[in-house]
């Protein structure tokens, strides 16, 4: 990609901010929305929640990059807190996407986050782009969040979902709470381990945000988990290996459900998901199995 000017939305969560230093460490000028006051060139205002962005300070870009919303695992499902997921992420897309169609002159591209949640539970069955949306919280959010982008791709802007899996980062995500707990030789398996966990190292996640930036003939959905879904036992044996830890405790799922209520389904749920387009469309993986995305974490 020749070095251009690009948006990012999310910038100072787990995904984007890697991705910002990769685009920088390119020569990319880099835009962050930020819901401050903006401090410079390089900061947009805008307001997420309430659906409210500064067009004006797209202009110039070609590509946006919408990575923003609260966290899924961050807070117990409260009503009030799945209001917060749900507005963070449809009305910021909406706000995006209206202000991306307004420009004169538009960005070439549209990337627009979503994830693997989208799938719901899969149990064994093998699924890629082609499979409906499940059922649930997480599956209805995600089809609500992937058609609010529809302003922008009605405007004629290539438009991309990255339906992302597990991020396998020390950093923050599911695998940034796994690991001190595996450290400490405390980690194990989750209700009975047969649920699919379908993850991609931190690495992949960026470099497949990137490519699906750089390819004009790429739209539409993508699925960003790793070739081959392991059960989250296979997971945690592998935690052990790498870690060089036991792996001897396990938490009931009934514990889970008490701790985490309504959240406890996504982590004892089964998703089998796989990357079917991205393999297609040329991408290589740098770390596809786990053992190689854990140690590169």
């Amino acid at each position: 990609m020749e070095r251009t000017r690009i948006a990012v939305a999310g910038a100072s969560g787990l995904i984007g901010s890697a991705l910002v230093r990769s685009l920088t460490a390119d020569g990319h000028e880099v835009v962050r929305l930020v819901r401050h006051a903006p401090r410079g060139a390089d900061e947009v205002r805008w307001d997420p929640e309430r659906g409210q962005v500064d067009a004006a300070g797209l202009a110039g870009c070609s590509a946006v990059v919408n990575l923003a919303g609260a966290g899924v695992g961050d807070h117990r499902w409260t009503d009030e807190y799945k209001r917060r997921i749900h507005d963070s992420r449809v009305h910021g897309t909406t706000a995006l996407a209206e202000a991306v169609a307004s420009l004169d002159e538009r960005p070439r591209v549209f990337v627009n986050g979503s994830a693997m949640g989208y799938y719901g539970e899969t149990g064994d069955r093998v699924v890629d782009e082609s499979a409906p949306a499940g059922r649930g919280f997480l599956p209805e959010l995600c089809v609500k969040w992937e058609a609010a982008a529809e302003p922008a791709r009605a405007a004629g802007v290539r438009t991309v979902f990255p339906r992302t899996g597990l991020v396998v980062s020390r950093d923050g995500g599911a695998w940034g709470r796994l690991f001190p707990l595996f450290r400490a030789g405390l980690g194990g398996r989750m209700g009975d381990g047969r649920q699919y966990w379908s993850y991609i190292a931190l690495h992949d996640e960026v470099a497949a945000v990137r490519h699906l930036l750089d390819r004009d003939d790429l739209s539409g959905p993508f699925n960003l988990t790793a070739p081959e879904p392991l059960t989250n036992r296979e997971v945690t044996a592998a935690m052990g290996r790498v870690l060089h830890r036991p792996t001897l405790f396990s938490v009931p799922a009934p514990v889970l459900r008490g701790v985490l209520g309504e959240m406890a389904g996504d982590v004892l749920g089964s998703a089998r998901v796989v990357p079917k387009r991205l393999l297609e469309s040329g991408f290589t993986f740098a770390f596809p199995g786990i053992e190689d995305a854990l140690r590169a974490a």
